[in-house]
């Protein structure tokens, strides 16, 4: 069994809301993802999902009814903070959290339908690319581009990568991969809908760090 398959997602219902204490549970095992990739460079961007995980937490902790649903957390807070919001809270450490699971779905979704550097095929650094350049590259400033250029030569090779998503036992690259794509499904649905929540809100902001 993957890493990932340990921790599945629970699927997203029909209104699309989704239950705060299930998500926290199940994106509270991804920060252990960036260890697969080998090198310390990825530590910051473990320690940002950390860290905004440790944010939605506090607050759902504070009123667990009140704020049942990542929805119910971002209506509350544009309510509490006014001109503040949506930089501010747990909406504010929402918004950088699913910039960090959208790197791992495009990532995982690359590696999975089988994405090559024809020139170094035994790498990822094609993978990891692509997911940084779609889903965190427009929102960081060229300090922070650098170090991640850096990072990718830390990147390990494809077999590597892949058997340590296996936990670091001896799996068919087909096996590990198929696990990928099942865990991706509920996966991407939890992401697609925080990103449509985002835009349905207006609670997206595009500033650089």
């Amino acid at each position: 069994m993957t890493l990932l398959l340990d921790n599945q997602f629970p699927p997203i219902p029909e209104n699309k809301e989704i239950d705060t204490k299930g998500f926290l549970e199940s994106v509270s095992h991804l920060p252990s993802f960036f260890d697969c990739l080998g090198s310390k460079v990825f530590a910051p961007i473990k320690a940002d999902i950390n860290g905004n995980i440790t944010k939605i937490k506090a607050v759902y902790d504070s009123d667990p009814v009140k704020f049942e649903t990542l929805q119910q957390i971002l209506l509350a807070e544009k309510s509490i903070h006014g001109s503040e919001w949506p930089k501010a809270g747990a909406t504010l450490a929402l918004m950088w959290l699913k910039r960090g699971l959208r790197f791992i779905q495009i990532l995982l979704e690359s590696l999975a339908d089988g994405e090559r550097d024809d020139n170094n095929p035994i790498l990822i650094r094609i993978n990891i690319t692509k997911a940084y350049d779609q889903a965190l590259k427009s929102y960081h400033g060229w300090i922070v581009q650098k170090v991640f250029k850096a990072a990718l030569f830390a990147a390990p090779c494809r077999s590597d990568f892949l058997k340590a998503l296996s936990k670091n036992q001896e799996v068919a690259e087909e096996d590990c991969l198929s696990k990928v794509r099942q865990f991706l499904i509920n996966f991407t649905a939890t992401v697609d809908a925080i990103y449509e929540m985002y835009y349905t809100m207006n609670a997206e902001l595009d500033y650089q760090v």
